[in-house]
């Protein structure tokens, strides 16, 4: 049995490391949230000490590893705000834990060099959430477009809204310098992804981008890729709407929809399981997607020209 502890606990995500630290048979024995909203821990770790300062924290945590008496925790998992995952995961190795840290990984790609080296002189490690390399369905993608015979790259239109509330925008998702911006918060698993299937990228065109949306083209070694990202519940398709669906996730390749809508619910359950294993994606495997988030977020956005998605067009 591994012991973690769990900064973030009062996020969105929290829950499913939670649930994936039970599900793998291991013991979360202490949590951090400057919100003190986290009465979810009742619900699988009741014993597991809490704390709302990182300065407590960090003191409990540094008992434990210098207790000698097999306390020490083994891996701290990093559910905060975005730009401070290169702390926290700092934090965790230099405290004798490896890190197992949500999307995205860093903000910027030259924090993936600092982090490298505070690895070698820890020995610890960095694991991260890249969720959509374990779902069935993008397993199956990549080994068909691997096995495919060679004939010109495919056609790849990405599109996904996830609506969300005034709320957004008032939260630390909504400051460029904390999350990123939209590409980064809601988007990088998905050029992850694109990475992972179609091999190097090669070109990256914006040609629109506000707090809520943006839209642009990729070009990898196998795909060439129009892509839109938003959170504004406008753009999700009518049909979707009067169904009463907020959500809308499409990935298109050479015309032919790809369905992964399901099996996304104990992707992180996985994640934990090959990082137990010894399987986890490190730093580098991020390297091409922060690159690529960091090029979107400091582009200067060409309008619509070339070939841009066609939700865009909306935009105009």
């Amino acid at each position: 049995m591994k012991k973690f502890a769990l900064i973030g606990a009062a996020g969105y995500i929290a829950p499913r490391h939670m649930i994936a630290i039970k599900a793998t048979g291991n013991q979360l024995v202490a949590a951090y949230d400057p919100n003190d909203s986290v009465g979810i821990i009742d619900s699988h770790f009741p014993e597991a000490d809490f704390f709302t300062e990182f300065e407590r924290f960090d003191r409990h945590v540094d008992k434990l590893h210098r207790a000698d008496n097999g306390a020490e925790i083994d891996y701290i998992a990093i559910c905060s705000p975005n730009y401070l995952h290169d702390s926290h995961m700092r934090f965790a190795l230099r405290s004798g834990a490896d890190a197992i840290c949500e999307k995205p990984l860093v903000l910027n790609p030259w924090n993936i060099d600092g982090l490298l080296d505070i690895e070698r002189s820890t020995g610890n490690k960095v694991n991260t959430i890249l969720q959509l390399r374990l779902h069935p369905a993008i397993v199956a993608l990549k080994e068909k477009i691997a096995n495919a015979a060679a004939n010109g790259k495919h056609e790849v239109d990405l599109t996904y809204i996830t609506s969300r509330g005034h709320w957004y925008l008032q939260s630390w998702k909504g400051d460029l310098k904390k999350s990123g911006g939209i590409a980064t918060n809601i988007g990088v698993h998905f050029f992850d992804m694109l990475h992972f299937i179609f091999g190097a990228l090669q070109q990256s065109n914006v040609h629109y981008t506000s707090d809520t949306k943006a839209g642009g083209y990729l070009e990898y070694e196998k795909a060439r890729v129009r892509w839109f990202l938003s959170v504004d519940v406008a753009d999700v398709p009518r049909e979707q709407l009067e169904k009463g669906q907020r959500t809308y996730r499409s990935i298109t390749v050479d015309g032919e929809e790809i369905e992964f809508s399901g099996g996304f619910t104990d992707l992180h359950t996985r994640s934990y399981e090959e990082i137990l294993a010894g399987r986890g994606f490190g730093l580098e495997e991020n390297r091409t997607a922060i690159e690529t988030v960091a090029s979107i977020r400091n582009a200067q956005p060409l309008g619509l020209t070339g070939n841009y998605h066609p939700f865009l067009a909306r935009q105009a």
